[in-house]
């Protein structure tokens, strides 16, 4: 089973994108959206936090923990 070159997502096999570069590489993606979003050269992207499973920090939180 590949795993997503941009989001890390581990997907099944006849679902998703492989491309391969011309220098040989392959390039596995899960969806039109990571191959959008890595083609565009974006990294630090919201909706790849939330898959993974991490939660983004608020500032009511950040302010109770100084406390």
């Amino acid at each position: 089973m590949p795993k997503c070159s941009y989001c890390g997502k581990v997907y099944e096999h006849p679902r998703g994108l492989t491309f391969v570069l011309k220098d040989g590489g392959v390039k596995y993606l899960c969806s039109g959206k990571c191959k959008k979003n890595m083609f565009m050269k974006r990294r630090k992207v919201n909706w790849i936090r939330k898959e993974k499973g991490q939660k983004k920090e608020t500032k009511l939180e950040l302010s109770e923990e100084k406390k």
